[in-house]
């Protein structure tokens, strides 16, 4: 039925001779998962722990990331094998994983700002979880906003959830582009 709504509309402009705005008809989704490694382990490991007490080797996680057309972005977060009843904060962040946990840069945010009050589930990405007693968990973020160009690429679970506390792992992630930016 969107699918109809959004030819009629392209159609429509077609005819109007009018311009079509083909990143407002576009949907986007990425869907990537990965077994947790330390550095080193392995040649290509997109998923490192730093903390292998709450993100333990061989754990698993999967994030999905879907961008409705307008814009308005969903990122799904799936995880096993962590630590049971443990609670994670789990964040976007602007760069890839590194050896070194700070290499994932600062946390993404749709409106930048070095502001601490902007540090907040409504301008940032937080997929804050309690892992249950076989040490799964899930939680879902969704904006009107999607991601700038490059700016998006990974997720870093932090040992305490909220909007600080030290990275227990980081997952890189190929964020696709962004819906329409505000």
């Amino acid at each position: 039925m969107l699918a109809g709504i959004y030819a009629s509309a392209v159609a429509t402009a077609l005819f109007a001779g009018g311009p079509v705005d083909v990143e407002a008809v576009e949907s986007h989704s990425v869907r990537a998962e990965a077994r947790f490694d330390v550095f080193g382990a392995a040649d290509r490991a997109v998923a490192l722990t730093y903390d292998r007490s709450l993100v333990p080797v061989g754990s698993w996680i999967a994030v999905r990331q879907h961008t409705a057309p307008g814009g308005a972005t969903t990122v799904r977060l799936k995880v096993a094998g962590m630590k049971p009843g443990h609670a994670y904060g789990v964040h976007v962040h602007r760069k890839p994983c590194g050896a070194d946990p700070e290499a994932a840069g600062g946390h993404y945010q749709h409106r930048p700002s070095s502001d601490p009050r902007h540090v907040s589930p409504d301008n940032e990405v937080w997929l804050d979880f309690t892992a249950d007693r076989r040490g799964a968990g899930a939680a879902s973020a969704r904006h009107d906003w999607g991601f700038r160009p490059g700016e998006a690429s990974s997720v870093v679970i932090h040992d305490v959830p909220g909007g600080a506390g030290a990275r227990a792992a980081c997952f890189t992630v190929p964020f696709g582009p962004v819906g329409r930016d505000e």
